[in-house]
């Protein structure tokens, strides 16, 4: 089963006269997910993927984890610069958990304070 981690990359945009500065907090912060995904383990299992905006441009740096079957997860307010190892920690056990449940107590420090929405699965309809 394929695992996505989202990452918007207009988050923590710097805007002067309507356009865009830089580099955005959020292409950051998948340059430093892309850097460590290259040796992670579940690379093969686990894309990431970026998205233009996951419209929770209140709590940038914003990502979230998606499977099928499993719970959705949407993180925010994420410190760019030393959060990238523990998004793919907490993917790790998110991926590890047959419903992607992923419990307070057990998620690494900076997704423990970050989390802005726990969507459950789709189920299949039934006749």
């Amino acid at each position: 089963m394929q695992h996505t981690l989202f990452v918007c990359t207009t988050c923590a945009t710097v805007w002067k006269e309507g356009k865009p500065q830089g580099k955005s907090g959020g292409e950051q912060l998948l340059e430093n997910l892309n850097k460590l995904h290259q040796n992670w383990d579940l690379k093969d299992n686990f894309t990431i993927q970026q998205v233009k905006c996951m419209s929770a441009c209140s709590h940038a740096c914003t990502i979230s984890f998606a499977a099928p079957g499993k719970y959705t997860y949407l993180f925010g307010d994420l410190p760019v610069g030393d959060s990238a190892s523990a998004i793919l920690d907490c993917a790790y056990q998110y991926y590890a958990k047959a419903d992607g449940s992923l419990p307070w107590s057990e998620r690494p420090e900076p997704l423990k304070k970050g989390i802005i929405a726990k969507i459950p699965p789709l189920t299949e309809a039934r006749s």
